[in-house]
C-alpha cells in the first residue's frame, strides 16, 4: 500500500500482518504497511490477500477500501456461509478471513501448467424502502481472489526435434468468403468478447473497439475493405433506426464523435494484416423520433465489405475524404459485397453525472436545435421585414 493507505490508519486500529520481528522489505513484500519506530507490520486501509502454502486463504478486508465506507458485518463470502467461512477476526475497521482451498465454495481448475483456486468476497447494501420507492447509501462490493500454484512434475525431460515439410505452392481458386465482426475488450485487441459475453454493457461515450476480418484465408494478395458500418437497435440490419458509422469506407462526417480508424501493425498483429480492419467509436443511444427520449434497448452494429487485390496498392486503401481512384487494368475490386453484423448487442447505460451539470462545466457545448432554429427564423422575419421597408 501506498504512505496513505498505511499512514490512514490510527494506531489503535492497526493490526499485525506477520509476526514481529520482521524486516521493512519481507512485510512490503506481502503487501502490508511497516512502522520503522516500532518496528512493526500491519494491514493497511485497503485489500491484503496472502496464498500459503499449506493451501489457505488469508484475507484482510478494511472497512475504507470503499466509499462509503463498507458495512463490515455484512463482508461474506459469496458461494458459502458456514461457520468456517465467516471471519476468522473482526474489528469495527478490519474483517480477517482464513479458509482452507478446498471449503467456502472455492473453485479449482488446471490452465497448463497451473493450479488456480478462486473465491469471492460480497457485501451487502442497507436498503431503504417506503411506498414509493427504495435507495441505499452504501457502495457496491464484490471482490475475486485467486491463488496459483506451479504443478511440480517428477518426470523426466524429453527433447523433442520436429521435422516439418515445405508449405505446398499457393493454388488459386473460387471458393467462399468469411467474414467475422468482433468486439475487443481493449485499445490493444489482445481479448475479445465472447458470444457469452452478450450482451455487452457500456456508458455513453465508452470507447467500442471493433474489428472486421477474413477468415480461413492465407493468401496475402488479399485485402479487406469496409464499404459502410452502421448501427441498429434490431438484429435486422435493414431495420430503423440506423446511425452510420463508416460511409464508403470514411467515417461519418456528421457525427460530433467521429469514428476513428485504427491500422493494423504488422509486427505486432496478425499475420496478414491486409485481412483486418479496425475502427473505435463512441458509445450512444438512439432517440426515438417523436418523443425525442432515448431508447434504452440494445444496440447492434453491421458492416458491409469487399475484397480487393492486390492488396496494398493505392486502389486497394481509402483515402479520406474519399478521392477518385484512377483506373488501374492490374487491378481487380470484387462488385459484391458481403455483409456481417456483431455476435450479441450493446447494452446502453446513461452517464452518471447529470447533463446540465456537464453543460455548466462546458459551455461551450451544443446549444438546443430548437432553440437554434427559432433564432435562425427570427432573423430570417427580420431581415425580410426590412427589405420590404426599404422597396
Amino acid at each position: 500500500p501506498n504512505a496513505d493507505l498505511c499512514d490512514s490508519v490510527p494506531r489503535w486500529d492497526r493490526l499485525p500482518c506477520a509476526p514481529s520481528p520482521i524486516s521493512q522489505r519481507d512485510c512490503e513484500k506481502v503487501g502490508c504497511c511497516y512502522n520503522l519506530e516500532a518496528n512493526s507490520c500491519y494491514y493497511g486501509n485497503t485489500v491484503t490477500s496472502h496464498c500459503t502454502q499449506d493451501g489457505h486463504f488469508s484475507i484482510a478486508v478494511s472497512r475504507k477500501v470503499t466509499s462509503p465506507p463498507l458495512l463490515l458485518n455484512s463482508v461474506r463470502l459469496a458461494f458459502r456461509n458456514d461457520h468456517e467461512c465467516t471471519p476468522v477476526m473482526a474489528t469495527r475497521t478490519f474483517a480477517i478471513f482464513w479458509f482452507p482451498f478446498n471449503s467456502c465454495g472455492t473453485t479449482r481448475q488446471i490452465i497448463g501448467d497451473w493450479v488456480v483456486y478462486e473465491n469471492e468476497l460480497v457485501a451487502a447494501r442497507d436498503v431503504r424502502t417506503w411506498s414509493h420507492g427504495s435507495i441505499t447509501r452504501d457502495s457496491i462490493f464484490r471482490l475475486r481472489v485467486s491463488c496459483s500454484y506451479l504443478i511440480s512434475s517428477n518426470a523426466s525431460q524429453v527433447n523433442v526435434q520436429i521435422f516439418t515439410l515445405p508449405p505446398p505452392l499457393p493454388e488459386i481458386q473460387a471458393g467462399p468468403l468469411t467474414l467475422e465482426l468482433k468486439i475487443a475488450k481493449d485499445k490493444r485487441y489482445e481479448s475479445y468478447y465472447t458470444a457469452s459475453d452478450y450482451p455487452v454493457v457500456k456508458l455513453l461515450r465508452d470507447p467500442i473497439y471493433v474489428e472486421v476480418s477474413i477468415r480461413h484465408r492465407t493468401d496475402p494478395h488479399l485485402g479487406l475493405f469496409l464499404q459502410h458500418c452502421w448501427a441498429t437497435p434490431s438484429t435486422n440490419p435493414q431495420h430503423q433506426p440506423q446511425w452510420p458509422m463508416l460511409v464508403k469506407g470514411c467515417p461519418y462526417a456528421g457525427d460530433n464523435y467521429q469514428t476513428q480508424l485504427i491500422p493494423v501493425q504488422k509486427a505486432l498483429d496478425p499475420p496478414f494484416p491486409s485481412h483486418y480492419q479496425r475502427f473505435s467509436i463512441f458509445t450512444f443511444s438512439f432517440v426515438d423520433s417523436v418523443t425525442k427520449k432515448a431508447l434504452r434497448g440494445p444496440v447492434y452494429l453491421h458492416c458491409s465489405a469487399s475484397v480487393c487485390q492486390p492488396a496494398g496498392t493505392p486502389s486497394c486503401m481509402i483515402t479520406c475524404p474519399v478521392a477518385r481512384r484512377r483506373r488501374n487494368s492490374n487491378i481487380h475490386f470484387h462488385n459484391h459485397t458481403a455483409s456481417i453484423s456483431s455476435k450479441g448487442p450493446m447494452i446502453l447505460l446513461q452517464a452518471t453525472k447529470d447533463s446540465s451539470e456537464k453543460l455548466h462545466k462546458n459551455p461551450s457545448s451544443p446549444v438546443d436545435s430548437q432553440a437554434l432554429w427559432m433564432a435562425g427564423l427570427s432573423g430570417t422575419l427580420i431581415i425580410g421585414a426590412l427589405l420590404v421597408s426599404y422597396l
